[in-house]
């Protein structure tokens, strides 16, 4: 009797045993929940407007939102692996590839016109060269940070130490412009229309001339390879997302709005509506990043803000798209 409980026991063990390597540990349609980082200005709006939607939650995709100030702050999370997916421009992806192995699975929008130098009304400055001697406002380490330091503010002759770099997060500017505890501000939307229409700063230069900056979904090299079905059925999302924002504009500004407003900015439509308007949100996979990619690299570079030129075939995953999109 004893031998065949044993071996009824072991009868069971194997039968156990095929099972478990057999049979995956959860079902394959399950996805994956999406910890997602987006920045509270205008750039991280889009991703906002995604999670608010419904459109996540209609592919039976669930999602942590992981809120930050800049997208520079989401790509250091990114880099640490607490967070799956973020929006940033190519400056910060690029460092973040070059640090944590991150990679782009869409681009979701163009801001160059809303990053801009602001400078105090009060001192009728209209250039960037007068910024000689003043003190200004830069989120250190952002793309709109980089970018300011490494080639407008060269191209306008200063040099490092030509003025005076007050490090802050974007959405507490407009208030220490309002203190006169700096003189300008490197800011981006709707940070910089409301200190235009509060009277408080003035405009002299966008960035679209200089940079289009598009901003990037990004993720972790780990999430993509491991949930390959959940990030082909988030991008099905954004191809809906991006239709909502061509087809129903009204829908979309409610929510983005009423997020700014919830925050305590006093913030007229009419303001929000200049700021919202200079975001071109068309998510997609253009095929021709890497030539703009490369200028931004090799800047960075010189500047000694990475290691190397990224492998641009291993850092773009235009794949995951293509799947999405067919």
């Amino acid at each position: 009797m004893s031998n065949r409980r044993v071996e009824l026991t072991r009868r069971q063990w194997l039968a156990g045993s095929v099972l478990a390597v057999g049979l995956p540990a959860r079902p394959a349609w399950a996805l994956e929940t999406i910890r997602q980082g987006f920045q509270t200005n205008i750039w991280g709006m889009p991703t906002y407007y995604l999670l608010k939607s419904g459109l996540l939650e209609k592919r039976g995709l669930k999602f942590e939102e992981f809120a930050v100030p800049s997208g520079n702050l989401t790509m250091q999370q990114m880099v640490a692996r607490q967070v799956d997916l973020g929006t940033y421009a190519a400056q910060s992806f690029i460092i973040g590839h070059d640090k944590g192995g991150l990679v782009v699975i869409a681009q979701v929008e163009q801001v160059g016109r809303t990053a801009q130098v602001v400078t105090r009304k009060d001192l009728n400055l209209t250039q960037v060269s007068e910024l000689k001697g003043r003190k200004v406002a830069n989120q250190t380490g952002s793309s709109v940070g980089n970018i300011f330091t490494d080639v407008i503010a060269p191209a306008a002759g200063l040099k490092k130490g030509d003025f005076q770099e007050v490090r802050m997060d974007v959405n507490n500017m407009v208030s220490a412009m309002a203190a006169k505890t700096v003189d300008a501000m490197v800011n981006v939307e709707p940070y910089n229309e409301i200190a235009v229409a509060e009277g408080i700063g003035t405009s002299i230069m966008d960035y679209s001339k200089v940079d289009k900056m598009p901003v990037f979904m990004a993720a972790t090299p780990d999430f993509v390879d491991k949930n390959p079905d959940t990030v082909v059925a988030y991008l099905k999302c954004w191809q809906e997302a991006g239709r909502d924002f061509k087809e129903n504009p009204g829908k979309v500004a409610d929510v983005i709005y009423a997020f700014f407003t919830s925050k305590g900015y006093a913030m007229s439509r009419e303001t929000f509506a200049k700021a919202l308007a200079k975001v071109e949100v068309d998510p997609g996979f253009p095929s021709d990043l890497v030539p703009g990619l490369q200028k931004d690299a090799e800047v960075l570079l010189r500047e000694k803000k990475i290691s190397a030129i990224p492998d641009w075939n291993k850092a773009l995953r235009p794949e995951l798209w293509a799947k999405a999109k067919g």
